[in-house]
């Protein structure tokens, strides 16, 4: 593919070029005559005497992606992925007769929408969910990015496909998704020299919109499918939350108001729970909660509707010793408590009324000590005589709630807020009231999950966000302290006086406690011993994986008649360890080669609905995590 004084190919098309092999390739006479002019093969490479190793591996890499795109155009069925090929294909061959680097001519480039798919599933997560506790929570987090893993691997149908689905959708915008999906997404995943990109990245609520209806649909039915397969751990995550995680987002995605789409964080949405056992509040108790009882109320049943006393320090019972978790001393506690609120170890007087980092509620108790607001704890009663100040505070409450929740219908809210017995808010799942006392009185709503609310009458709550504040202070400056002890020096290099000229960087010692890593986009590496480490470790867990099991072993002919006649260029996992032991992988690609070779003869040999189809799709992502991990691509 060289170029010389005869401008390359006489012909508009390229030489007809034989498709990829396992086999090495074979000596080539210089002294032959080209096919397209009269000059000799050695006249048609001698302009690259001078190129460094790492540019004609660069050029190497690019002739293998012509080749592939090259078989890719003659394959392809559908006219406009193979005008997308062909398009590629000559713009990788301009580059090997320039010497230049590929670089996709488009009207504008990544990302094409904001916010991207990645920060709008994000933006869902901390608007639906950011009110659960931490481990609930972290389960949704799991699910979003098993979500995002999926569409960043997902095969996206062709712009006549969808015609036929839907031919009242707009095809054009597809077709441009489309496109820009295959140059900047799908065809790079083969071709390493070009720049790829993650799908959930540089997309956002247009092409998400657009696959999420047939994604969906695709990805429960898998589920349902391959349910009897699952780890037991997963099981339950993929076949219950998993599809009640996607019919909220399905939600989100197409709606016009939802907030997931605006550029900044989306506001958090905070759920109304309700519960039902009665609570009774001492108003002496200075805001506490009578042991006698242990569920909260904001409703609170008050015919007086007493007014909360301001709050005030609560003397410690001698008798109760602090109980500290862990094994940080007392000393140490008492020690950072004396830092944090000495004024002389802090950065000075405030010069607005409060801080930036106070509590979110200290202005409200500011308020409240100087009389310019009150707090009441009310509720309904048919019992006394109805209270007419508090009765208009309950109609006050009843607008509110409205408002907040325009949705809900205003006879519902009402019925809530009259109701002498809906008195509490709730925000756990586990919930400690005996079922037979708010059995039909609360209605359970399918999708919806009923919570309850359960406080300790030893904390007193008017200094919740205060006690919170000051526990987050003593967490920083225990950290801070924990960074200074183990901070080290590392003594200075000595192997150069020895005559060592240079040494690999990751072999400083402490540079990667820097949180330095290794940079570059599927960068070689030199030492053959550590590439055969890694690919020897990657291959194991291929190989350890459940689903390799139709790979480890060549295909026999007595199992698969006519497999020999489909397949001319056959691959297995033992052979590649056979290869691997005998170090023929003296590059990654060639690695790479034979396994996505495994995977493609699957898919070429087997239809889509069975089960070896199946295990090469999800064994190829497999595979390619790995490969990530080890950073001979780019995550």
């Amino acid at each position: 593919y060289g170029a010389c004084k005869c401008n390359g190919w006489k012909s508009q098309n390229p030489p007809p070029t034989p498709p990829r092999t396992d086999q090495q390739p074979s000596t080539v006479n210089l002294l032959e005559p080209c096919r397209s002019c009269s000059h000799t093969l050695g006249d048609h490479v001698t302009h690259l005497e001078n190129v460094s190793e790492e540019e004609m591996n660069r050029l190497l890499g690019i002739v293998l992606d012509v080749e592939y795109l090259y078989t890719c155009v003659h394959k392809e069925e559908d006219a406009d992925t193979k005008q997308v090929y062909f398009s590629l294909f000559k713009l990788l061959r301009k580059c090997i007769l320039q010497m230049g680097k590929p670089v996709v001519e488009a009207q504008e480039s990544p990302p094409f929408e904001k916010p991207s798919i990645e920060q709008g599933v994000n933006n869902f997560v901390q608007y639906k969910f950011s009110h659960l506790p931490s481990k609930e929570r972290q389960t949704i987090v799991e699910l979003a990015k098993m979500f995002l893993n999926q569409i960043n691997y997902w095969q996206l149908e062709t712009p006549s496909q969808r015609r036929q689905r839907a031919p009242a959708d707009d095809p054009a915008g597809y077709k441009v998704n489309y496109t820009r999906w295959l140059c900047y997404c799908n065809v790079p995943q083969f071709c390493d020299s070009l720049p790829r990109y993650e799908t959930t990245q540089i997309f956002g609520r247009t092409l998400l919109g657009s696959v999420f209806t047939v994604m969906r649909k695709q990805l429960l039915e898998q589920a349902r499918q391959e349910k009897d397969t699952l780890p037991p751990e997963k099981r339950t995550l993929i076949l219950t939350h998993f599809p009640k995680f996607l019919s909220m987002l399905e939600e989100e995605v197409y709606s016009h108001s939802s907030p997931i789409w605006m550029i900044s964080a989306p506001p958090v949405a905070r759920p109304l729970y309700y519960s039902t056992s009665p609570v009774s509040v001492d108003p002496s108790s200075c805001g506490s909660v009578s042991p006698a009882r242990k569920t909260a109320s904001a409703l609170e049943p008050s015919p007086g509707g007493q007014k909360r006393k301001p709050s005030e320090p609560i003397p410690h019972d001698e008798t109760k010793k602090l109980r500290i978790v862990g094994d940080i001393p007392m000393e140490l506690i008492n020690e950072v408590m004396a830092t944090i609120t000495d004024p002389g170890s802090m950065l000075g007087p405030e010069t607005s009324l409060l801080s930036a980092h106070s509590a979110r509620d200290e202005a409200a108790r500011l308020e409240e000590r100087r009389g310019v607001i009150e707090f009441h704890v009310i509720g309904n009663s048919l019992n006394q005589k109805p209270n007419k100040r508090i009765l208009m505070w309950l109609v006050g409450l009843q607008n509110v709630f409205s408002h907040q929740l325009p949705r809900m219908p205003k006879e519902y809210i009402t019925r809530l807020v009259f109701d002498p017995y809906m008195i509490t808010l709730g925000f756990s799942k586990d919930i400690k009231v005996p079922k037979a006392k708010y059995l039909g009185y609360i209605k359970d709503y399918e999708g919806a999950t009923l919570m309850g609310c359960e406080l300790n009458p030893s904390i007193p709550y008017t200094e919740f966000s205060v006690i919170i504040k000051k526990q987050k202070e003593i967490i920083k400056k225990l950290i801070e302290r924990k960074q200074a002890q183990i901070r080290k020096v590392y003594p200075g290099l000595s192997c150069f006086k020895e005559g060592v000229r240079q040494i690999p960087i990751e072999s400083i010692p402490g540079i990667r406690e820097t949180g330095w890593k290794p940079v570059g986009k599927g960068k070689e590496q030199k030492d053959p011993d550590q590439l055969y480490s890694t690919l020897k470790t990657i291959l194991q867990h291929v190989k350890s994986h459940q689903n390799a099991w139709p790979f480890m072993e060549p295909v026999k002919k007595t199992e698969a008649p006519g497999y020999y006649q489909v397949i001319r260029f056959p691959m297995d996992l033992k052979t590649m360890s056979e290869r691997l032991k005998s170090r023929y992988y003296t590059t990654r690609k060639l690695f790479m080669a034979d396994m996505q070779r495994i995977f493609t003869n699957c898919r070429e040999y087997n239809p889509p609905e069975s089960q070896y189809y199946k295990c090469a799709n999800l064994l190829e992502k497999v595979f390619y995590t790995k490969i990530k991990e080890a950073g001979l691509i780019e995550k």
